[in-house]
């Protein structure tokens, strides 16, 4: 089983050991284990009422398909993020207990820490670290937002990459977050990205079938496979990873919010810039104009190579998180990164990346539509 966060792909999967084998995967405790020596706190609904006012809307911080998200103060002076997890979930009580020990395990300076959980009744409940910046796409997007510059981006995409190659690769059992997005990149006041959300999607019911609108949510991210299979892998979130990182570089949201057409989407905008750009050495017109030509031309380079090598329609030809956080830190070769692609264009010049290494946008486009279509058959589907 694999520890996955509530969104699109949890809901997917008819069985949640079905897209994952071998001794890599996430696994709980045979039955006959003695209890767990939980290593985070365990809350009582009263104090986490008490903490967050009685769940008021004026504490509440965010909502999606998982449920709610409240600010909220312990009585020792801690701000937490309180997530209520919607109800209605056959998970066991010895099941969730073992996810959120497994999740409290995970450590490293940009992943939210988990404080502790609460258990009562049919609720399920997780406290974490309030992290107090609000989250990427707040900054990216939001109008009323000074614009980002390049030295805080460059910083953000570094420590989110730091974070998800921790998961990927330095933790045992691995964990694949299957939700990246900028609204899943919190911030501390000094612009220090936090990873939130990973390891949460089997804490919602995996027996549940309703397709949330929150797919559509974050249809610009979603990499191909998924709608081929629904099942998403350490790749996947690569994937994911670049679209954000396409974000940084153009401040361009990674689909209209006016259009569910596809070809409105930032990796279909996105490819020729990024051909034109290789090409030139010039990557004026792929920038956030709002940046007014204030970047570093061999980072924008770097984390341009970054994104399209990691949106690639090939999930085995997509490059390692530890890779790219060598490449977004100057200390590896763009070599890492763009290996895959290397062996069929022998005529290019190492120091530029091949034309070819950017996105097949046409198939991601089919792709999407396929899935589109799947979830607008699907008698419970609901549009946003």
């Amino acid at each position: 089983m694999m520890v996955t966060p509530v969104g699109a792909g949890a809901r997917w999967a008819a069985s949640p050991r079905s897209s994952v084998s071998g001794s890599s995967a996430l696994s709980l405790p045979p039955p006959n284990m003695p209890p767990l020596a939980f290593s985070k706190s365990h809350f009582s609904y009263d104090e986490l009422s008490a903490a967050t006012d009685g769940f008021s809307q004026s504490n509440l911080l965010g909502q999606g398909g998982f449920g709610y998200v409240y600010k909220g103060v312990l009585l020792d002076g801690r701000e937490v993020a309180v997530k209520s997890l919607k109800s209605g979930s056959t998970q066991g009580e010895r099941e969730f207990q073992a996810e959120v020990e497994i999740i409290s395990r995970v450590h490293h300076r940009h992943l939210v820490s988990l404080v502790g959980y609460c258990i009562a009744d049919a609720q399920r409940m997780l406290v974490y670290e309030y992290v107090p910046n609000k989250a990427l796409d707040f900054h990216l997007h939001g109008k009323a937002c000074p614009v980002m510059n390049w030295e805080t981006r460059i910083r953000i995409a570094l420590g989110s990459a730091k974070g998800l190659a921790y998961l990927h690769e330095d933790c045992h059992p691995r964990i694949i977050h299957r939700d990246i997005k900028s609204s899943n990149i919190l911030l501390d006041h000094n612009f220090e990205a936090k990873v939130a959300d990973f390891g949460l999607a089997k804490l919602a019911s995996v027996e549940d079938t309703h397709v949330s609108t929150r797919v559509m949510g974050t249809f610009g991210y979603l990499a191909p496979e998924y709608a081929s299979s629904g099942k998403l892998t350490e790749k996947s979130d690569v994937f994911s990873f670049g679209v954000m990182l396409l974000e940084l570089l153009t401040g361009r949201k990674p689909i209209d919010p006016t259009s569910y057409q596809m070809e409105d989407s930032l990796v279909e905008w996105v490819g020729p810039l990024l051909a034109k750009a290789f090409e030139d050495h010039n990557y004026d017109e792929l920038v956030d104009p709002r940046l007014e030509g204030k970047y570093e031309a061999d980072e924008v380079a770097r984390m341009a190579s970054c994104a399209a090598a990691s949106i690639r329609h090939s999930a085995k030809r997509r490059p390692k998180m530890s890779q790219i956080v060598r490449a977004l830190e100057s200390s590896g070769s763009l070599d890492d990164v763009l290996k895959p692609q290397r062996a069929s264009s022998t005529n290019q010049s190492q120091d530029t990346p091949p034309t070819s290494v950017v996105y097949d946008t046409k198939a991601y486009n089919a792709d999407m539509r396929k899935f589109k279509e799947m979830l607008e058959s699907s008698e419970e589907f609901t549009s946003g």
